[in-house]
């Protein structure tokens, strides 16, 4: 997710106080390790649509490719696969196969659990909204507000990488910032920072769970938001929260299941969504989307959102799970890296990007696959890590 400045106008950040407040720390390399392997080895490689996935990784070549924190991928070894990526012909999938074998070598990916980790599915939240308020739509989702500041903290040092606090200014002095329960009570009320008015408080939950949505307005017309910034609070899924409270039983915690419990008890809702005190900012959209966190057009069924800190925007991925709705069937596809979330942590943890609509929905909700994946570095990068 894109940061703003590091500072603004009149205010002091006290490097201290940041770090005694709390930062996103980067994990142990060593429960991050990436074993050689050969294209034979990846499980239905010979019989997937890599045309696909070559238009999805094309969109990324369009955009700064990025390493991560434990794979360094240099600017320079984007160069060669890029530009043969516009020499291949679209729905061609042999020569799709092709490219991604000569100019990519492929690695098994292993973290401290193993090589083994779990697999979530998301979409693009589809809502009915107004620009104005009335007695239907009354429930707001809000731009970035002007005293939210988000800071890299490698901009202080760079042994900092990949840490950032956010807060408020106020007074002159930064703070956390407002949770979800104090936002929906008024926190923001009365600012001008309403982007939209939401028909349904459930469907506005669920666009700020899943970074970006399509906003249908009353006279038809189709508006896309996507995420702007976040109130710098951790995620906390409410399916969870049910478990632990006995509500929903642990396996039955998909989103038709969370729906249900909040529908049957709309007296508890509100307390429920303030579980997750986590809030997120949006801003409208142009043009294609939804975008990801890496900047690009989301790609459905290609796109798969990582863990920034292990790997990097733009490496194709190719992944080995199981379908949502039939656990003995294998879903083995190669995706891109082109987006993050809060609740995507660890060296093998994935979430696969399903597009929008009921059927996205339906797989979406219900997707909580285990499975591995294998990283398809630049064969330049690949070279240096083999021979490090």
């Amino acid at each position: 997710m894109r940061l703003l400045p590091i500072c603004r106008r009149g205010v002091v950040v006290s490097l201290l106080l940041l770090l005694l407040w709390g930062c996103d720390k980067p994990s142990n390399k060593a429960a991050f390790t990436l074993n050689a392997v050969t294209f034979a080895a990846l499980p239905g490689w010979q019989t997937d649509r890599q045309s696909e996935a070559l238009a999805a990784f094309g969109r990324s070549c369009r955009k700064p490719l990025s390493s991560s924190l434990a794979v360094l991928v240099k600017a320079a070894d984007w160069d060669g696969p890029c530009a043969a990526a516009e020499t291949v012909a679209n729905n061609d999938d042999m020569s799709a196969r092709n490219f991604f074998e000569t100019w990519f070598k492929p690695f098994a990916v292993s973290g401290k659990s193993g090589a083994e980790g779990l697999f979530t599915g998301y979409f693009e939240a589809e809502l009915r909204g107004s620009r104005l308020p009335d007695g239907r739509f009354k429930h707001p989702i809000y731009r970035l507000p002007d005293d939210h500041v988000s800071v890299d903290l490698s901009r202080f040092d760079p042994k900092l990488a990949g840490r950032h606090i956010v807060g408020r200014v106020e007074g002159g002095k930064m703070r956390p910032y407002h949770p979800r329960g104090a936002i929906e009570k008024g926190a923001l009320a009365q600012r001008g920072l309403e982007l939209f008015w939401i028909d349904d408080a459930i469907d506005a939950f669920v666009l700020h769970v899943q970074g970006s949505g399509r906003v249908i307005l009353p006279d038809g017309t189709v508006v896309r938001v996507g995420f702007a910034g976040h109130n710098g609070l951790p995620y906390r899924s409410i399916g969870r929260a049910l478990i632990e409270r006995g509500a929903l039983r642990r396996g039955g915690a998909n989103w038709d299941d969370i729906r249900g419990w909040i529908e049957a008890n709309p007296d508890e809702a509100a307390s429920l969504l303030a579980v997750n005190r986590r809030f997120i900012f949006f801003r409208e959209l142009d043009g294609d989307g939804p975008f990801g966190a890496a900047g690009v057009a989301l790609t459905p069924r290609r796109s798969l959102a990582v863990d920034r800190r292990f790997v990097p925007y733009g490496v194709p991925v190719w992944l080995d799970t199981s379908w949502p709705n039939d656990l003995d069937v294998p879903l083995r596809r190669l995706m891109v890296a082109q987006d993050t979330g809060a609740a995507i942590r660890g060296a093998v943890r994935g979430d696969f990007f399903w597009g929008y609509g009921p059927k996205a929905l339906a797989f979406a909700g219900k997707m909580k696959s285990r499975g591995r994946y294998y990283l398809l570095l630049p064969r330049d990068a690949a070279a240096r890590r083999v021979g490090s």
